[in-house]
């Protein structure tokens, strides 16, 4: 399918570090049909000198203050063409066939609307680690409604090797279809409001409540520097802790069902009032996450009625995404993956047996 056009939607901060390495790396991807859009929001630092560089490959995009990587996608994916649109972190480093086989992927079922792959932890001076760790092979969510990188941290040893079906897509490496973007967004893909953090998370929400389906494939392999880490919280800046706390919120008012409130309330109910607690006693630069919220209200209930207006899952399919981590393949799909190189013959038998 290399005749299918990918687009390649990047934002960049103050991305000196990453940004000439990571375009390389697309640059150098045996996917040829690609076109490559790079937002810049006011990067201070040698980005832009750094983007000057590849001007005749990408199409450049330079705000004049910093929008935030939510409504910076949103920007470069308006501006796209693909079919396939895939968004990518400046501090991620693909291997040469990442994209095509993320395509190839997608092709397998029509009811998939995002793609990620097998993302590896990778330092901040861009070196792999000896032992390769996971950092991320796709998003669960938890019955207390909290939401993690599945395999994060572990180590990279044969697990998580079966292509399936997860709840959603870190948008550090996600490939979206163009038909689902269309169809799940409302005043933009990625919800300007969040500005940054948890809006992929978001998006996987809003996707599996209008029916569409995220597949995880191991076959393709990028490596990722992870900034922000819970159990090092103290070190991330304040303003993204902030958002980190309004954006939560903000997503359950969102995609909340009654039903899946009501068969989870009582975990769900003790995170918040953890979340509230710790801001309170111990992380008071994230109270105004709390009046940034009511701000917002409005905006976010015209969301939920607009998504729920328009929802087709079911409050049982809903329920079971936040109990388990991922989904074996329907068998006439695994059927099709025996035949795709995504998977080869090593992994169709897996796949058949519903094995995780």
């Amino acid at each position: 399918m290399q005749s299918v056009l990918v687009s390649v939607t990047l934002v960049t901060h103050n991305s000196a570090r990453f940004i000439g390495r990571c375009l390389d790396a697309v640059f150098g991807q045996e996917y040829e049909s690609l076109e490559v859009i790079v937002v810049d929001n006011a990067s201070e630092d040698e980005s832009r000198t750094i983007l000057a560089r590849y001007r005749d490959r990408i199409r450049l995009i330079e705000n004049n203050r910093n929008l935030g990587f939510a409504a910076g996608q949103n920007q470069a994916i308006a501006a796209s063409r693909g079919q396939w649109v895939l968004t990518l972190n400046p501090d991620a480093l693909l291997q040469p066939d990442f994209i095509a086989r993320l395509v190839d992927a997608g092709n397998l079922d029509a009811r998939v609307g995002s793609v990620c792959g097998k993302l590896l932890r990778m330092r901040r001076d861009l070196t792999v680690p000896r032992a390769a760790r996971i950092d991320s092979t796709g998003i669960y969510f938890t019955r207390n409604m909290r939401h993690f990188d599945r395999g994060w941290d572990e180590p990279d040893d044969g697990r998580l090797s079966h292509t399936e079906y997860v709840f959603g897509a870190s948008a550090a490496a996600a490939l979206y279809r163009r038909e689902m973007i269309a169809d799940i967004s409302d005043d933009g893909f990625f919800d300007p409001d969040f500005f940054t953090y948890r809006e992929d998370a978001d998006v996987a929400w809003r996707a599996q409540l209008l029916g569409w389906r995220c597949i995880y494939t191991p076959a393709a392999v990028a490596h990722h520097v992870r900034r922000m880490v819970g159990s090092r919280r103290s070190g991330v800046p304040a303003g993204l802790k902030m958002h980190c706390v309004k954006n939560r919120f903000l997503m359950r008012i969102k995609n909340m069902t009654s039903d899946l409130y009501h068969r989870n309330w009582v975990s769900a109910t003790a995170r918040d009032l953890t979340v509230l607690c710790g801001c309170l006693f111990y992380e008071p630069a994230s109270l105004p996450a709390f009046w940034r919220l009511a701000r917002l209200l409005p905006r976010a209930i015209a969301r939920r009625k607009w998504i729920m207006e328009r929802r087709v899952a079911t409050d049982g399919y809903l329920a079971t995404w936040f109990q388990v981590r991922s989904r074996p393949l329907e068998p006439w799909i695994a059927k099709a993956a025996e035949q795709s190189d995504v998977v080869g013959s090593r992994l169709a038998g897996s796949l058949i047996t519903g094995q995780r």
